[in-house]
């Protein structure tokens, strides 16, 4: 039976500051990090009478692979909709992609199907109509069914942060859609333990938007940011080298697109709050991270 929960808590040390690491990925070679939290009540508890499974995102998404093991695991057909998907990666699959197509998944680009514009998940509604049968669950898994595993994620930090006795205790992550920063916080923040984070998809008005949507009447986590703007999928220098960094120091792979950038938000947050105790939760993501080094080795070499 899977059951999608305590993962490890291990200590390392980065450019000179000590953390906890929740390795989330290690809860399963097919569910692992916040996608793992946010399935685990349809791993265990799936609803009656599915017989497909439908979402939407990106080609070279984390979620693909995930819903991807999701269907794959209770016969369920998967549809997974996106706006299109790039010659390169037909002709090369790799990565989340190429772990979803080996799972049975039928990957749909709405760019080719549809008569006129419109974004995947507009499609699913309009044009393909899921009924009764159908499960559809939004990009990222950005939903109330998220909230069972990332408050059973909170439990488990808090039995951690008990038994060995940790002050001062602050949880970091990077958010997409903000599901697991904002149902963690929610958790966490009964117990006074903050929850910070920073905005990779959109800024931090989207952010908490996104937040407010989900929790509307709730304190939210602290969003860090940097001074310039980052943009989601873009690749930067300094990304690459912290990602170096953090493995060769660490001694843990790390998310390549993702972690990055919360990890240059610590770099200027670890400074200040050096009377704080660290527990970064990793985000899994590794799979992914094979087509984002290809990407990088392309860029380096065009540089």
């Amino acid at each position: 039976m899977i059951t999608l929960s305590h993962s490890p808590v291990t200590k390392h040390t980065y450019q000179d500051y000590e953390f906890y690491l929740k390795r989330d990925d290690q809860l399963h070679p097919q569910f692992s990090g916040n996608k793992a939290r946010k399935l685990k009540s349809l791993v265990s508890s799936p609803p009656a009478g599915i017989r497909t499974l439908i979402s939407y995102g990106s080609p070279q998404a984390n979620s693909l692979y995930s819903f991807s093991a999701l269907a794959h695991l209770h016969n369920w057909e998967f549809e997974f909709y996106v706006d299109h998907i790039p010659d390169t990666l037909v002709h090369s699959p790799i990565g989340n992609y190429k772990g979803a197509l080996g799972l049975g998944a039928n990957i749909i680009p709405v760019s080719e199907t549809a008569k006129f514009p419109i974004h995947p998940r507009d499609y699913i509604h309009q044009v393909r109509q899921p009924d009764e049968r159908c499960l559809v669950v939004p990009e990222g898994g950005r939903c109330h069914l998220a909230k069972e595993g990332v408050y059973s994620l909170a439990d488990e930090l808090l039995t951690y942060i008990e038994l060995n006795q940790l002050h001062n205790v602050v949880v970091a992550l990077p958010s997409g859609t903000g599901t697991t920063a904002v149902y963690l916080n929610h958790a966490l923040s009964k117990k006074n333990i903050k929850v910070i984070t920073c905005a990779c998809v959109g800024g931090n008005d989207y952010l908490t938007k996104q937040f407010s949507e989900l929790l509307p009447d709730s304190h939210h986590p602290e969003i860090l940011s940097l001074c310039r703007k980052m943009h989601f999928g873009k690749l930067y220098d300094e990304y690459f080298q912290i990602w170096n960094e953090l493995f060769n120091q660490t001694g843990v792979e790390f998310d390549l697109l993702y972690d990055p950038l919360m990890w240059r938000c610590l770099q200027q947050w670890l400074p200040k709050n050096k009377d704080k105790t660290l527990i970064y939760i990793h985000q899994g993501g590794i799979l992914g991270n094979e087509s984002m080094k290809a990407r990088y080795r392309y860029f380096y070499r065009n540089k």
